[in-house]
């Protein structure tokens, strides 16, 4: 995890698949479901609407723990390469919410994700994989909220490595 700016957590990770499988598997709400959130987690509602304006409206499950519910809006959809939204806890309904267990956590958060074709090495060209690099920061949000957000980089990293490490088993059974 790197920073660009001070309220900014950057995370840059490589992943052993095509950029439209990677593009595909944050993107569809029927692969969402299968590896997106920290590990131990689970999706137990998804719909999605991929488009500027459209949203993905998700409940996550952490074993015997109340469902979490969360919201994307889409701002920007330039496939397979750049997919930026607005993030927030959620409702039943779909109204924005706040963190139930970190009352001071932004309400939103902006989140750029862009996906990268990179070659693997020594492959002679025959090995391609997706260097994917997410971006995210309060979004409209007040002093308390940005400190509460920076205060937080160790479980987004945590929390971070446990869903890409949930994304890299899928892609490797996608692949088999």
């Amino acid at each position: 995890m790197s920073t660009a700016n001070p309220n900014e957590v950057v995370i840059t990770r490589t992943f052993d698949a095509p950029r439209q499988m990677v593009w595909d598997a944050w993107t569809k709400e029927e692969n969402l479901r299968e590896w997106f959130g920290p590990t131990g987690s689970k999706i137990t509602y998804a719909k999605m609407e991929l488009k500027p304006g459209g949203m993905f409206h998700y409940a996550m499950k952490f074993g015997e723990h109340p469902e979490m519910w969360g919201k994307w809006v889409f701002r920007e959809v330039d496939p397979p390469k750049k997919l930026q939204l607005i993030q927030s806890f959620s409702d039943k309904d779909a109204g924005i919410t706040r963190h139930p267990m970190a009352p001071t956590w932004p309400k939103q958060t902006l989140s750029t994700t862009t996906f990268e074709e990179v070659m693997a090495e020594g492959t002679g060209g025959a090995g391609v994989k997706t260097m994917l690099t997410l971006r995210w920061e309060p979004y409209e949000a007040t002093q308390e909220e940005i400190d509460t957000f920076n205060a937080g980089r160790a479980g987004m990293d945590q929390g971070w490595a446990g869903t890409f490490t949930q994304l890299d088993a899928y892609l490797a059974a996608k692949q088999k």
